[in-house]
């Protein structure tokens, strides 16, 4: 039987992140061989956590990764804060934005490599942790990428704009999408879903009635509660949260946002 030391031990330990006596084990059994121990540990415990992906995972991360003329977002699930601030997590988290901006644009699968940085993060913590979405976006020359990752690592926020745009007030832009309250929805009033568009409108008219206006006033006010909507959730319409003397329109000049992406770690709209 080959003589297995505490070095070995440790550093399959380190490796892989689980008890001593599991490492310990595993490098009897493989008679010291590091790496037949590391690969029987990952068969045998990801197969032992394929029972609990069913189990609630409502804790997580989100990062972003930018790189020339490409960008990524990505979220994480886990099922507690303690792993989802943990160092090896944060660093998933990282390591998949990063692969993902090798990928074509727009909605992204996991690939089996960023699987495989997941099944570490499942067989060291014993927990139910997965990519929840993933989303790559593209910029042509003079356009600008900017984003926001709070401190907690629960919210980020990747925009996408035209030329024109001073890197600063494109940093303060994502940070006003981050705290501003309501969230926005879309870019300008065109963007917003048809379906909440007329909710709103169908909310407001049935107000005006109840008050006892005419179908003339209740039609002006019924307008004018939706330029207030329009306002609240669209994105270059809001009061810029630093200063709500000027809007957001108000900051970029002639420049357009092209795209905004505002994921929270357990929500799944973008």
């Amino acid at each position: 039987m080959a003589q297995i030391n505490a070095k070995d031990v440790m550093a399959l330990r380190n490796r892989t992140g689980l008890p001593m006596m599991a490492c310990k084990k595993a490098l009897t059994e493989a008679g010291g061989d590091m790496e037949l121990a590391e690969n029987n540990l990952r068969k045998t415990l990801k197969g032992k956590m394929e029972s609990r992906t069913d189990r609630v995972a409502t804790e997580g991360r989100v990062a972003v990764a930018v790189n020339g003329s490409s960008a990524a977002i990505v979220d994480l699930k886990a099922e507690t804060d303690f792993t989802a601030k943990n160092d090896k997590f944060i660093e998933a988290a990282d390591k998949i934005a990063q692969l993902a901006l090798d990928l074509p644009a727009g909605p992204i699968a996991p690939t089996d490599e960023m699987n495989a940085i997941m099944d570490d993060i499942r067989i060291s913590t014993g927990e139910n942790a997965s990519v929840a979405r993933i989303h790559k976006i593209e910029k042509d020359n003079g356009e600008s990428f900017s984003s926001y990752v709070h401190h907690d690592g629960k919210t980020a926020v990747l925009v996408h704009a035209s030329a024109g745009v001073e890197d600063d007030v494109l940093r303060q832009i994502c940070m006003h999408i981050t705290a501003a309250v309501p969230r926005p929805i879309g870019i300008t009033a065109d963007d917003i879903p048809a379906d909440l568009v007329e909710k709103e409108r169908k909310f407001r008219m049935e107000q005006a009635v109840e008050s006892g206006k005419n179908e003339e006033i209740a039609t002006m006010m019924v307008e004018g509660g939706l330029k207030k909507f329009y306002s609240d959730v669209a994105l270059i319409e809001q009061d810029f949260v630093v200063d709500p003397s000027k809007k957001i329109k108000d900051l970029l000049g002639g420049a357009t946002i092209k795209s905004f992406f505002r994921w929270e770690v357990g929500a799944e709209e973008a």
